[in-house]
């Protein structure tokens, strides 16, 4: 099957699945659905969801954060991954922001952002903003692969292969949508993918039996 066949068949199946696709990191704007988003790297949108209550109390906008103590910070965020240079990272940028009237719709200046990166911009770019983007984790990279969607060996490239196949109009759902799917159908471990909706006719022969030995 020739991949866009392939990805037009995987589009209908995410779209029955999951006609919706609300962001899974709680947020109400661009700046705390930055910070939520940078803070997910390396943790659970759940861990996330469970500490952001608490940071958000504390400040939910550049200018208080940039007025905190970073032990402050890190004592908010302590639960999670890399929690001290997250700390770092989220008063730097919200000092910078501050220095610059706020955020911005604009990648390269999102990207120049303390501990902020492609992925991260562009989550906040497609989901606050609108502009259509394709952010790749190593989850959706991992399943590209499984599906026989991209060959590449980073995320980078896995993004240029999946925005060659689908219409820019579907990105901003279908990062979401594969996203979703992957945390209840297709994890990175134990999975058969034999019974999976999609990695059972989408995957190669070669593919599963390499998976299914390990």
């Amino acid at each position: 099957m020739k991949r866009i066949d392939k990805a037009k068949k995987i589009g209908k199946i995410l779209d029955n699945l999951y006609p919706e696709t609300p962001i899974p990191l709680d947020h109400s704007s661009s700046y705390t659905l930055l910070v939520a988003v940078m803070l997910s790297a390396q943790t659970t949108d759940k861990k996330v969801n469970e500490v952001t209550p608490y940071l958000f109390k504390l400040a939910d906008n550049p200018h208080a954060m940039s007025m905190l103590d970073i032990n402050q910070i890190e004592k908010a965020i302590k639960q999670i991954g890399l929690a001290p240079t997250k700390a770092k990272n989220l008063k730097k940028l919200s000092e910078i922001l501050v220095k610059n009237g706020g955020m911005k719709p604009s990648w390269s200046f999102l990207e120049s952002l303390p501990g902020i990166g492609h992925k991260t911009a562009s989550v906040v770019m497609s989901q606050w903003y609108g502009f259509p983007a394709f952010p790749v984790d190593t989850h959706i990279h991992r399943l590209a692969s499984r599906w026989g969607l991209s060959k590449a060996k980073n995320v980078i490239m896995t993004e240029r292969d999946l925005k060659k196949i689908w219409h820019k109009d579907l990105w901003n759902k279908l990062h979401l949508q594969i996203i979703f799917f992957g945390r209840e159908y297709c994890p990175a471990r134990n999975h058969n993918m034999l019974e999976c909706p999609i990695c059972s006719w989408a995957s190669s022969k070669k593919r599963i039996k390499a998976e299914m030995s390990i």
